[in-house]
């Protein structure tokens, strides 16, 4: 069903929200579940609590798949976004207003906590509003877009407000860039403020231009039934065959990379008594926020090019490779902890690069192998689920195992973990086709030893064709 506020109907571009909106609910993901470890670890906790407490916050977005039928139930999506995108903006500018008031430390959590299961509320109504605004034709059209906006966010977020935190800390506040503690409170506040002014600024350009969003066909219509068709979905979901194997390797595929999502940056701005290289928030900004970011964008967009053209089953093994392997590149700065901002930034560059290139797989083996089925859109975001889930626990524990270790035999463990990660993708098994036709025609075959299928198959096309 498609409403009056369509796209087409009111005649509104999509370049006037899709751009925006995704834009907006990337930075405050990237600000709650990124940009939060740096504000810890400025702020003068120690790397075990830093991590852990930043990847706690994606505890939300890991079960958003949970609430989300509540969404769909109630109002307009547009509504939900509206309210989830002011709510979001208050919640940062009262964390800058509460900080250096009695426990402001915990004020500043338990904000971020609430704030968190907002933004997850966001993003299912800003998936809804394109989901349902949009036919078929137009989704793919602007699909591009959508992706590079959200891509934005992170670069805004882990780039842009890192680097200006360091430039307010030094140059405004005049405090020691190197110095973590309570000095720090001055240059994030601004930052929360800018983030709260940014984001609320957003809100009032989507009241204007944003289209209401449909609701979905067979949406429920109680409590009761919504969460009988999310137990159906449960259900079925464990019934798929090989489903094991799959839940393998949703949570092995990625797990070094969860290892490394917090401790890498920690790593760049410890000082070289701590084994870290003594990056300051600017060089950071722009060394691991911007392009190693770029790099991200850039791999991803050639990783699904190579995977287009060869088909998924055939390169998935050699995209595990690229997420992984080139982890060593953070092993090998820890034992030479270069000064040299272009060896450093090479080095994040090329990881960066060869995780973007190699992570599209991960996403397009949900798509195609994970989802299918009744509850496609269902599946798919429990395997996203399962993404999340594996980012925070290793997220959890990275900064205390790195502490134990330090950083030069964490970054060994690291690559220790790309062994599981390599056996459950070899043994990740695929149902379904990937989209290869010269794959498609492999399986038919391996099926069927005698050939019987295949050499029916040709007769029958031949047939046609005659």
């Amino acid at each position: 069903m498609r409403t009056p506020d369509a796209v087409g109907k009111t005649g509104r571009s999509p370049l006037l929200w899709v751009p925006t909106g995704y834009f907006t609910m990337a930075l405050a993901y990237t600000m709650l579940t990124s940009v939060t470890a740096i504000i810890f670890k400025n702020l003068g906790m120690d790397n075990g609590r830093a991590a852990a407490y930043s990847s706690m916050l994606i505890l939300a977005y890991t079960i958003k798949p949970l609430f989300a039928p509540i969404v769909e139930m109630y109002r307009t999506k547009k509504f939900f976004v509206l309210l989830t995108q002011v709510m979001v903006g208050v919640g940062f500018a009262i964390v800058g207003l509460a900080m250096g008031l009695p426990d402001w430390m915990w004020i500043m959590l338990g904000m971020f906590w609430i704030m968190s299961f907002i933004g997850a509320t966001q993003d299912i109504a800003s998936d809804g509003v394109y989901v349902t605004s949009l036919d078929t034709r137009a989704q793919s059209l602007y699909c591009g877009v959508q992706s590079l906006s959200w891509n934005i966010g992170p670069i805004v977020g882990s780039g842009l407000m890192v680097y200006l935190s360091g430039r307010l800390h030094a140059d405004v506040f005049h405090h020691d860039p190197h110095a973590f503690g309570p000095d720090w409170m001055d240059a994030w506040r601004v930052i929360f403020f800018l983030v709260a002014g940014i984001i609320i600024v957003m809100s009032l350009w989507h009241a204007r231009v944003m289209p209401e969003g449909a609701r979905a066909e067979n949406t429920p219509t109680t409590v009761k039934a919504a969460g009988s068709i999310l137990w159906d979905s449960f259900v079925t979901f464990f019934q798929k065959r090989d489903v094991w194997k799959m839940i393998a390797f949703a949570l092995l595929f990625r797990a070094s990379i969860g290892l490394l999502d917090k401790i890498g940056p920690f790593f760049m701005v410890d000082a070289a008594a701590k084994g870290g290289l003594g990056l300051s928030n600017e060089q950071l900004g722009i060394v691991y926020g911007t392009y190693g970011l770029v790099a991200v964008l850039v791999g991803s967009l050639l990783g699904g090019v190579f995977v287009a053209k060869r088909g998924l089953k055939r390169v998935l093994l050699i995209l595990c490779c690229a997420v992984n392997i080139p982890n060593l590149t953070f092993l090998v700065l820890s034992i030479a902890l270069p000064s040299n901002m272009l060896a450093i930034t090479a080095g994040v560059v090329v990881e960066k690069f060869f995780y973007g290139f190699g992570a599209v797989g991960y996403m397009i083996y949900l798509m195609q192998q994970l989802a299918p089925g009744k509850y496609a859109t269902t599946h798919y975001a429990f395997g996203t689920g399962l993404m999340g889930l594996c980012n925070m626990v290793t997220g959890m524990v990275s900064g205390h195992l790195q502490e134990m270790m330090g950083y030069t035999v964490y970054f060994g463990f690291v690559l220790l973990v790309t062994i599981p990660a390599l056996a459950a993708t070899w043994f990740a098994p695929f149902h379904h086709s990937d989209g290869n036709p010269a794959s498609d025609k492999a399986d038919r075959i391996l099926e069927d030893p005698t050939h019987e299928t295949a050499v029916h198959t040709s007769a029958a096309s031949d047939s046609r064709a005659a």
